[in-house]
């Protein structure tokens, strides 16, 4: 209980007292997008690092020579927990902004940080505005920031790692409009923090591999319609490996 009265306790100290830096941030944000965007993401960075040393969480990161430097990417992988985007979030150099629920917009001051990182909110129940933030993401890689989505469209409680949902074809349109590189990104054990033990957060390990980078057109030919699937068997194999 004490590292969830920790973990709890740091992100409203955070949220509350950051409130003037935020209103700095944002107005910045008019003046310079990218010197805000900047200094944004080293902030939040700086506070899920702390997060992730009060919950006990040990990271192992592997591939990380495989995310490019310079240039915008569409990051996409597995989803099982609310520390999926923390544990990624601190081994990433450059600025990546998420596709979270729209949910999350309900929460005034984490939607102000999560807008300023460049985060976007997807409503799953409205194609039209589903539609709307998939190109608004197409234009965040072009204007040169990252992009993380998870294909699954949420978490997963399957007890068995290598039991993926479905993943959505449609995120991977954002790479093939916009003509980045994707990024196959395999998470294990981020649910052994929190979900898998609720109200409780133990000490674990999250295992993240970043797999080889491609391009939409070099997905096999057999794939061609069914590109969630492909997606979702690079990861699946990427965990298979990981697990055995």
């Amino acid at each position: 209980m004490i590292r969830l009265i920790l973990v709890g306790g740091f992100l409203v100290l955070f949220l509350v007292l950051g409130i003037p830096l935020l209103l700095f941030e944002t107005y910045l944000s008019k003046k310079d997008r990218q010197a805000s965007l900047r200094q944004s993401t080293a902030v939040v960075r700086w506070a899920f690092r702390v997060v992730l040393f009060f919950s006990g969480t040990d990271i192992r990161a592997e591939g990380t020579e495989h995310v490019p430097e310079g240039e915008a990417v569409l990051f996409v992988g597995n989803h099982r927990s609310y520390f999926d985007i923390i544990s990624t979030y601190s081994l990433l150099k450059e600025p990546v902004g998420f596709v979270a629920k729209s949910e999350m917009k309900k929460i005034p001051l984490l939607r102000g940080w999560m807008e300023r990182i460049g985060c976007l909110f997807l409503d799953r129940r409205d194609a039209k505005e589903g539609l709307k933030t998939i190109l608004r993401a197409i234009e965040q890689v072009k204007e040169g920031t990252s992009v993380f989505i998870y294909p699954e469209g949420t978490r997963n409680r399957a007890q068995e790692p290598l039991e993926l949902m479905e993943f959505h074809d449609g995120s991977l349109k954002i790479a093939q409009k916009a003509g980045c590189l994707v990024v196959p990104v395999a998470i294990y054990g981020s649910d052994d923090i929190f979900e898998r033990h609720v109200p409780f957060i133990r000490r674990s390990e999250v295992h993240i591999r970043f797999g080889e980078p491609f391009r939409t057109k070099d997905i096999p030919a057999e794939y061609s319609k069914r590109q969630g699937l492909y997606l979702r068997s690079v990861i699946q194999d990427m965990l298979r490996d990981m697990t055995h």
